[in-house]
């Protein structure tokens, strides 16, 4: 067995080499999918990598503090406007879930819990303990979500840059030069204590939603000004490349063949829902195609987020939708799938 430490270098120097050919390729994300294209391929190949383990979460903080530090007194007025678009967000859930199940079900043969907690758009670590407690394949489980993430995250940025022209290579924010050192220890200070803080009392999604939490309160009382500077988040972007690519590490041809083209399926189906929802939000006039696009997309929160703040997305309507997904998703779906096992 190859030590975790030499997995680890070999994920970092594989991922670093993703990231600088798709730089030097001119394709959008660089830093998030030439990492994650890398750390694919190379599973793919055999290669034996290890995720960046407390590190690695660690640096997800950050997107919360991102989040956290657009939270203003101006941005907490405009809340009640999103009202009307969370309303679609559980018939966007039910019907996801009307079509998920069968797939995985009858489609692909997994059994009810691996078919349900695949289905459902919460939280991969969630789903995960959700789908092991009830006798899922915890497997399967991982591979049909990372594929779900890897599917759009993938295109999402395609179809972005296509129809929009939203330029994804421009920096997420201000050079770490020029801004206060002072702001960037409260907000490192807030990352670290927001996160450990959530893990504490057993928040899901702790790392990403600790830091907001308590970087929204810093923000709205004036103690923090700014957001994180773009090398911080570019390095977040990093190991959340590695973090899903290295889910197919070891991955068999069965696996590669039912687990991700379940995946693959899936993913695709719910970006035809999700293209729906779009559009009747849209329509609507309750926000802009871009904002709509986002938060509409089930995709990872972490990978969401990162291709929001670089696209200049509000911040506040795309994740208040994603938070509720989850929360939605979290709270009822170990009930009904107990409810549809009798």
């Amino acid at each position: 067995m190859t030590p975790p430490h030499q997995r680890r270098l070999l994920t970092f120097a594989v991922a670093g080499a993703g990231g600088l050919g798709f730089v030097l390729l001119g394709l959008p994300l660089p830093l998030l999918l030439g990492p994650m294209a890398a750390c694919l391929i190379a599973a793919l190949l055999g290669a034996r990598m290890q995720d960046a383990g407390a590190l690695g979460t660690f640096m997800r903080t950050f997107l919360g503090v991102a989040v956290g530090s657009s939270i203003t007194p101006g941005s907490v007025q405009h809340l009640p406007d999103f009202a009307l678009s969370l309303l679609f967000v559980p018939v966007f859930i039910a019907l996801i879930g009307a079509v998920g199940y069968p797939l995985l079900r009858f489609g692909f043969g997994f059994n009810h819990p691996t078919a349900w907690y695949g289905a459902m758009p919460g939280g991969l670590q969630d789903m995960l303990v959700f789908g092991e407690e009830a006798g899922g394949d915890v497997r399967a489980l991982s591979l049909i979500h990372a594929t779900r993430v890897l599917v759009i995250v993938t295109v999402a940025p395609l179809l972005m840059v296509a129809y929009w022209g939203v330029d994804l290579a421009q920096a997420p924010g201000r050079p770490a030069l020029d801004t206060d050192p002072v702001q960037i220890a409260l907000m490192v200070i807030a990352g670290l204590a927001g996160w450990k803080i959530a893990e504490r009392v057993g928040l899901f999604g702790a790392s990403i939603l600790g830091p907001m939490i308590l970087t929204a309160a810093l923000s709205l009382t004036g103690v923090i000004t700014t957001r994180p500077p773009a090398e911080i988040i570019w390095a977040a972007q990093f190991f959340i490349g590695i973090a899903v690519g290295v889910k197919y590490a070891g991955i068999t041809w069965r696996e590669l063949r039912v687990d991700v083209g379940a995946g693959v399926l899936y993913a695709c189906l719910l970006a035809l829902i999700s293209l729906a929802f779009f559009e009747l939000v849209y329509l609507t006039g309750v926000a802009p195609a871009l904002d709509a696009f986002l938060a509409f997309l089930p995709g990872g929160q972490a990978e969401m987020v990162v291709i929001a703040i670089i696209a200049g997305a509000d911040l506040a309507y795309v994740v208040s939708h994603h938070l509720l997904r989850i929360i939605i998703v979290i709270l009822l779906a170990p009930v009904v799938a107990r409810m549809m096992k009798r």
